[in-house]
């Protein structure tokens, strides 16, 4: 047979396939980027959302905690990180507020600010009772613009509310909401009572603790410290301390390094004592410290007489009219006062009530 005719079929199969390459080139799409579509102007409440970000997250800092540590090979002493959280900037001097849990556990921390620039930090103060710590770092005043501060006296349900923070650990987030309830309680890290609380559905995750919670003005209303979820993360149930209360705590610890509680003078009885001598809400004095200030109003505390019945002594229902009914409501009313002061004291003894003035002492 011919040689041509024996390479023939391998011809014609080599001229299909071109053929198809041929055809399926002429036939592939149009593979040109697309024509951007103009977006217009933002939304006004987008760009109050970069407003309110731009001014304030330069305020805002990222805090390392730290933990002492023996290397195992050489036996030497090191930090190393343990946990993070979020603060801000008080003031130039370089004070810096967060929650007192943040660094809790900590031996030592770091701040990052928002150029990225990392500063030793030295603990000034901290008041477990209301979960805030102020902390100082020796950067330069240009690298510390202070957080302008609100007041949440006046703040009502449905405000829009910003947080900025660094949940898990991711800097500079910006998460949005609004004041979901007012006025609820939470417990701080040592199990007291924080009144006044702020609720907000501003997404809140671990981390985010000690940042601040802003009004739409760019002020200060609140500092984040608490979730309320089932998983641990964001349920949209986040908790703040009250601008007010952080007002009045923080300059007492930048000054004093902590906070010095006025004091009566008393030890109060338990409620198992209260209820079996059916006493009205309040504190019933188990105690009154000579000399103290309960001792210098007159005060009485229940005490026993020889033949073992019980004399009647003093509770204090009321301290300057904000009614009492646990020794946290006392302290809560204490805390906004100062040694010196001179409160006065609702009082009931053998159903008698009376009004007696008494000059606070001073306090641990």
């Amino acid at each position: 047979m011919h040689p041509l005719r024996n390479a023939l079929p391998h011809l014609l199969s080599g001229l299909m396939a071109l053929l198809m390459l041929t055809h399926a080139s002429a036939q592939k799409p149009d593979a040109a980027p697309r024509a951007v579509t103009p977006r217009g102007a933002l939304a006004a409440d987008e760009q109050a959302n970069i407003d309110v970000f731009k001014r304030l997250s330069p305020t805002v800092v990222h805090i390392t905690t730290l933990a002492t540590e023996r290397d195992f090979f050489n036996r030497s002493i090191q930090q190393v990180p343990r946990g993070t959280g979020t603060g801000f900037v008080w003031d130039s001097s370089g004070h810096i507020v967060t929650n007192f849990h943040v660094i809790q556990e900590g031996t030592g921390a770091r701040v990052t600010l928002a150029d990225q620039s990392t500063w030793k930090a030295t603990l000034v103060g901290a008041f477990a009772d209301r979960d805030l710590a102020v902390l100082k770092i020796d950067a330069p005043r240009d690298k510390l613009p202070a957080i302008p501060i609100g007041t949440s006296r006046d703040l009502q349900v449905g405000q829009k509310v910003y947080a900025i923070g660094n949940p898990f650990g991711l800097d500079q987030t910006l998460t949005t909401g609004i004041i979901s309830a007012l006025n609820r309680e939470i417990d701080s890290a040592n199990q007291r009572t924080i009144r006044g609380v702020i609720q907000t559905d501003a997404a809140i995750n671990p981390g985010n603790s000690g940042g601040p919670l802003i009004d739409s003005a760019g002020r200060l209303i609140g500092v984040n410290t608490a979730i309320y979820s089932p998983s641990g993360a964001n349920a949209g149930i986040g908790f703040a301390i009250p601008v007010d209360e952080v007002n009045r705590i923080v300059p007492r610890l930048i000054r004093d390094g902590r906070i010095t509680r006025p004091a009566l003078g008393v030890s109060i009885a338990n409620d198992s004592l209260a209820k079996a001598l059916r006493l009205p809400p309040g504190v019933a004095l188990l105690q009154v410290t000579p000399g103290g200030a309960a001792a210098r109003a007159g005060l009485q505390p229940f005490s026993r007489a020889r033949d073992g019945s019980i004399v009647a002594g003093d509770v204090i229902t009321a301290i300057n009219d904000e009614a009492i009914s646990s020794l946290d409501d006392m302290l809560t009313v204490l805390e906004k006062r100062q040694p010196g002061d001179t409160v006065t004291l609702t009082v009931w003894r053998a159903g008698k009530t009376r009004k007696q003035a008494a000059v606070l002492g001073q306090g641990d």
